[in-house]
């Protein structure tokens, strides 16, 4: 016969290996879901990169757009602008046509011969050509040659203009005299409204 008290102590045991191989079970059960949620937060992650890159793309698109967009603009202002200057000269020129039309018909005949002559009187261009050679010593264009001599025109008038001021105030009567004409450069030098042509020389202490 067997005595009881050995034959229990032997039992335990096997429970304690039935318990043993029960707990590892429920202990990798807990593990699986734990290993499980790193997945899901990676696949979290990555939408997210995935929607920033998507905005930062859309961004940039539509900062080129911007940038193109402006440039338009701005290539339309710069087109506009000189089409704005063109029409206010046009509106500027024909309003000193008119004023030149109404002055005109007002004229009496001879200051209408006096203004004819005036518009048909004009300096040789040869002249002036061969006189801004000989002054720069080198050749120019025709059109510095048109412009010199409308300025020369334009001075000589003033030149007439104030002799005829000279005449009036001496109690003389036209035609004008050399003297007239000397008066004349005279005061229109002393108005500093004439380059004084002769050379100063400068010292410098």
């Amino acid at each position: 016969m067997a005595d009881p008290a050995r034959i229990k102590p032997e039992a335990k045991p096997e429970r304690t290996a039935s318990a043993n191989e029960e707990h590892p079970k429920s202990g990798g059960t807990e593990d699986v879901p734990a290993t499980a949620k790193p997945t899901d937060d990676n696949k979290e992650s990555s939408s997210q990169d995935e929607s920033k890159q998507e905005v930062k793309s859309e961004m940039a698109a539509g900062e080129d757009e911007d940038e193109g967009t402006s440039g338009e603009t701005s290539a339309k202002r710069l087109k506009v602008e000189p089409e704005k200057k063109k029409e206010k000269r046009q509106k500027v020129d024909e309003d000193e046509i008119q004023k030149m039309q109404v002055l005109v018909s007002s004229f009496s005949e001879e200051q209408l011969n006096r203004y004819e002559m005036y518009r048909r009187a004009a300096f040789p261009k040869a002249a002036i050509k061969r006189l801004i050679q000989s002054i720069t010593g080198s050749s120019v264009s025709q059109n510095v040659v048109i412009a010199m001599s409308g300025i020369s025109k334009v001075f000589a008038g003033e030149i007439v203009e104030e002799a005829l001021d000279v005449c009036e105030k001496w109690g003389d009567t036209p035609p004008l005299q050399p003297k007239h004409m000397r008066e004349a450069v005279r005061r229109l030098k002393s108005r500093d409204q004439i380059p004084n042509t002769k050379y100063k020389q400068i010292l410098f202490n």
